[in-house]
């Protein structure tokens, strides 16, 4: 495999990484938004809240290890992308800022009104990134951008796409419900892990119709890479995504949390990986291959280096915060809590 190949896994983990990390604290954000009123919605609320706070900045360190992979390693690419699709683009940066925003500033403001405003941008925001962030995906898929491409809506706006945009919405609801079910065991409070894992299945249910409708548009729409994904590593890679999503159902069904989380990560890890698999050896199908938009070779070996770097440096704290997090070790939540949770209680 030749620099570039490596560098172009490099990124396709990275998205993966971020689709999993990242993708949990969208769900969470969804699943905020769906939650009712102040007072039906006050109980899943305060979960969210203490189980995005200790990592929900550091899961944006995946976004940004992918831009700057893209835009050293392929700068075509960037080039491309970014100005081919600048309005979805722009309007995911400006979800953003307001998501964070909207998450940061909901709990210390006094006002009912003040939490309220905050918590919508940070709730809507949370629907509408993944969303547009899918559908430059999936405008990327169907090869409607290439070298030199104007800025046009079918760029983003089209069957594909469209679908793309649903099915990350809908992952990332399935995410964020799934992990809120083990958080919910871990701190006692049976309800809430019915509750979301009542919307775990959901979800899951929800894109699996999405996928098997997808079966009707992507063969004519991208047909390059539905040929990827119907055969070699692209079709091996969908089936394990199969396998994990009958695995979730399963165990989600039986109540066992703790495994779902990593099963549930796995389907949306082997589709994100299955989709780069696919559109081999493009980048963009079928207009630029992954060696023509490669950087000077010199530049492709410096960042792999600077990603080792990256990897011993930030990579054990990456992991030790995770590990932390997930087993509850950097904040205690009691049942006390979870039934005078007031601080977000007006976020609805």
């Amino acid at each position: 495999m030749t620099t570039g190949g490596i560098v172009a896994l490099v990124l396709l983990l990275a998205v993966a990484a971020y689709a999993c990390a990242g993708g949990t604290d969208y769900g969470a954000g969804f699943w905020d938004l769906t939650a009712g009123g102040a007072e039906r919605g006050r109980r899943p609320r305060w979960l969210i809240d203490h189980a995005m706070a200790p990592v929900w900045e550091v899961n944006n360190v995946w976004l940004i290890f992918v831009l700057v992979i893209m835009w050293t390693g392929f700068p075509v690419l960037f080039q491309t992308v970014f100005s081919s699709m600048w309005l979805p683009l722009a309007l995911a940066v400006v979800g953003l800022v307001l998501r964070g925003a909207g998450f940061a500033l909901r709990k210390p403001i006094k006002r009912v009104a003040g939490r309220r405003l905050y918590g919508a941008l940070f709730a809507v925001s949370s629907l509408l990134t993944p969303y547009f962030l899918g559908a430059a995906v999936g405008g990327i898929a169907s090869g409607r951008v290439a070298p030199g491409t104007t800025a046009s809506a079918d760029a983003w706006a089209n069957p594909t796409s469209f679908f793309f945009g649903l099915l990350t919405v809908t992952g990332t609801a399935f995410l964020g419900a799934v992990f809120l079910s083990r958080d919910a065991e871990r701190w006692n409070a049976p309800d809430l892990v019915g509750y979301f894992r009542r919307r775990a299945l959901g979800a899951l249910a929800a894109a699996a119709l999405l996928g098997v409708a997808a079966l009707f548009v992507v063969p004519t729409d991208a047909p390059h890479l539905w040929n990827g994904l119907t055969r070699g590593a692209g079709l091996a890679l969908a089936l394990v995504a199969v396998a994990c999503t009958v695995a979730t159902a399963v165990m989600l069904l039986r109540g066992r949390t703790r495994w779902s989380r990593w099963s549930a990560a796995g389907i949306v890890a082997a589709s994100v990986v299955a989709w780069g698999v696919a559109q081999r050896p493009y980048l963009i199908p079928t207009s630029l291959t992954i060696e023509q938009a490669a950087g000077a070779p010199s530049t492709m070996v410096w960042l792999l280096v600077v990603t080792a770097v990256a990897l011993v440096l930030v990579g054990p704290a990456l992991v030790l915060l995770y590990w932390l997090d997930t087993h509850a070790e950097l904040e205690s939540l009691s049942e006390s809590d979870l039934r005078g949770g007031s601080g977000t209680a007006g976020s609805g």
